[in-house]
């Protein structure tokens, strides 16, 4: 049989989308088109005899950071090498650079083997829209606010720039952008998106707890009464966990955070929701 290894062509990424809603990972509905619009070169496939077995993203935010996820290997073809073979093809995609992956915290001793280091955990948390009222002028719809400086506000918390990311990510349909803006400074963002089942917020950025608070009550209005809401939030960002605790959401699934090199220097304190478990 012959396997090799290529960069994914659009329709495969759908497929892919469709492994990780089998694998109970709840990806957007729109993820496919936002994340090739974004990364057209990101993606991975591997092809056995034609059919693809095995998929990873391997993103890279410029030269310094780069990202690595959705690692599947389709159920009948796991144990057979498959998924080591493009796994090491995406760490050469991305050499020279602090690569950054959510894993799922079984498969933390073969990601130390390949010299990554955990982190914290990042824990899922589900919750349903508590029809709590928010009325604060500071908080505009994030159409209203310069890309530039979204991008820029982003920068601080992010390891990296990714501007043409966050164009795709934060217009996706069916999905609701908020800024929460005083005395003409950008203090926090965040967005809600549908997916295989419900909503997921992300990312949560904010200054202070009480920015996020609010931004979160307003994001969760959102979603219909009936369907759940979920929030990754990095643990050891005390606050956040009892924000969303706050507001009756429960554990539900976990990650491990962990980085290549040193993690980097970023004010997680700031971070109440991760963007996405695929790409940081």
């Amino acid at each position: 049989m012959n396997y090799k290894i290529r960069t994914a062509v659009r329709h495969e990424i759908s497929t892919v989308i469709g492994w990780a809603k089998a694998e109970g990972w709840n990806p957007g509905i729109y993820d496919a088109d936002t994340f090739f619009s974004s990364f057209p070169d990101g993606f991975l496939v591997g092809l056995l005899d034609g059919k693809p077995v095995s998929f990873i993203s391997a993103v890279s935010y410029g030269n310094a950071f780069g990202f690595i996820g959705l690692y599947i290997v389709s159920g009948p073809y796991r144990g057979r090498g498959y998924g080591l073979k493009i796994w090491n093809r995406a760490i050469a995609k991305l050499s020279g650079r602090n690569v950054g992956l959510d894993g799922v915290t079984e498969q933390q001793n073969n990601y130390k083997k390949s010299g990554f280091r955990l982190a914290y955990r990042n824990i899922r948390f589900q919750g349903n829209n508590l029809n709590m009222e928010i009325d604060d002028g500071h908080i505009l719809p994030l159409s209203l606010i310069p890309i530039k400086q979204v991008s820029a506000y982003d920068h601080k918390i992010f390891p990296a720039e990714r501007p043409l990311f966050l164009k795709a990510w934060l217009t996706q349909p069916q999905s609701l952008a908020i800024g929460y803006v005083k005395n003409g400074a950008l203090q926090g963002y965040g967005l809600i998106r549908p997916c295989q089942s419900g909503f997921k917020i992300g990312p949560l950025f904010a200054e202070t707890e009480p920015v996020a608070d609010k931004l979160l009550a307003k994001l969760m209005q959102y979603a219909p009464n009936d369907k759940p809401v979920f929030l990754d939030v990095p643990e050891i960002n005390r606050p956040a966990v009892l924000l969303a605790g706050r507001y009756k959401m429960k554990p539900v699934f976990e990650t491990a955070r962990m980085y290549s090199r040193n993690q980097p220097d970023v004010p997680i304190q700031k971070v109440f929701g991760v963007t996405s478990f695929e790409f940081g």
